[in-house]
């Protein structure tokens, strides 16, 4: 009987070490199609945060027993997938501590290729940057009461730096500009890198 606990996190230097010591799992990368064409670990299947099929996920790993190694960009959505993977019964689901930007910070190799699309953060700055300071102006200039633009974008913003969940960039991510053809995601289960 196997009395470890169940590993959560893994770093990406050792989950590098592990791959290249050819040891099994699945890479799952839960960002945009944009995001992902722009940069992803080799390896890592794509299946965006708002397409993916947990009941599905486990249907298709049903007993082949290899963890599954999510990460995003950073860590919060990755995280959002663990839970909706392990509601659905997906076991040894493991949290890419701090993604794929961790990854590359890292220095470790990621496959790039070319997007014209904004990484999701970004987006995010820039409406909430647009919206603060519109809010702002129509304020001072027509009426005070569009400072409240301002107070529910500030407030929106605090409340996903407590809680690690932007309904923001969950919006955004649903845009058309950020859904590209991203191929059959049934391949999520496989290492091959693409």
């Amino acid at each position: 009987m196997n009395t470890t606990p169940a590993e959560t996190s893994i770093h990406p230097r050792e989950l590098q070490r592990r791959l290249a010591a050819g040891q099994p799992g699945h890479l799952l990368d839960v960002r945009t199609p944009g995001e992902y064409a722009a940069a992803h670990v080799p390896g890592a299947n794509l299946i965006p945060l708002d397409e993916l099929d947990a009941a599905e996920f486990c249907r298709q790993r049903a007993g082949d027993g290899q963890p599954v190694y999510v990460l995003c960009q950073s860590g919060g959505r990755a995280r959002r997938a663990i839970e909706k993977l392990t509601r659905a019964g997906v076991p040894g689901c493991v949290l890419v501590e701090g993604g794929t930007q961790a990854w590359m910070d890292a220095g470790l190799p990621v496959n790039r290729g070319e997007s014209r699309v904004l990484p999701l953060m970004r987006q995010v700055q820039i409406t909430v940057g647009f919206l603060s300071a519109a809010g702002a102006a129509l304020a001072l200039t027509v009426n005070p009461r569009f400072a409240l633009v301002p107070l529910v974008i500030g407030g929106g913003l605090l409340f996903a730096g407590l809680t690690g969940f932007c309904g923001l960039a969950l919006l955004l991510a649903k845009m058309p500009w950020n859904k590209t053809s991203t191929g059959n995601s049934a391949a999520c289960c496989s290492t091959d890198s693409k």
